[in-house]
């Protein structure tokens, strides 16, 4: 008996974590897409105004995405995770979104180590940009542009 109420625990959390996600995707749809400006007024929001710098932070994502709906994420963050030297926050944000803002990782020097794989849903070919803020107020940057294709064709 007590197997049928942990399964009927685990399945009201599925179901719970599918209505938020379908509640909050509606929320995110807009009509139009955000557009660079946006995209960078955002970061900027996001970041607290630090000026980024190319390096330490590493941006992987496909090229071209057949689909659109799960493109894989990764990011990386060359830092020691030291109380002295560590990352505090990972924003990440798109110039095609509705809503620029994609998300925002935080951390503390316990984690260890900066290795982020998620997937994100994207409707059209557009710019990602992930900023890294460190504990010192310093920001890195790194872009990648990706090609969602219709139908799985790339015309």
């Amino acid at each position: 008996m007590s197997h049928t109420k942990g399964w009927a625990s685990r399945r009201a959390v599925l179901q719970g974590g599918a209505a938020l996600a379908a509640a909050a995707a509606g929320l995110l749809a807009g009509p139009a897409a955000a557009g660079v400006e946006d995209a960078r007024k955002a970061l900027a929001m996001l970041t607290g105004g630090a000026v980024p710098v190319e390096g330490r932070i590493t941006l992987s994502m496909p090229q071209v995405a057949d689909n659109g709906a799960t493109v894989p994420m990764t990011i990386t963050v060359d830092s020691p995770m030291t109380p002295q030297d560590h990352v505090t926050a990972v924003v990440v944000v798109a110039d095609g979104n509705p809503a620029p803002e994609v998300a925002v990782f935080r951390f503390s020097p316990e984690i260890g180590v900066v290795d982020v794989n998620v997937r994100v849903r994207m409707a059209k070919t557009q710019s990602v940009i992930a900023v890294a803020q460190m504990n010192d107020g310093s920001a890195y940057i790194a872009r990648a542009e990706v090609k969602v294709t219709v139908g799985g064709c790339t015309t």
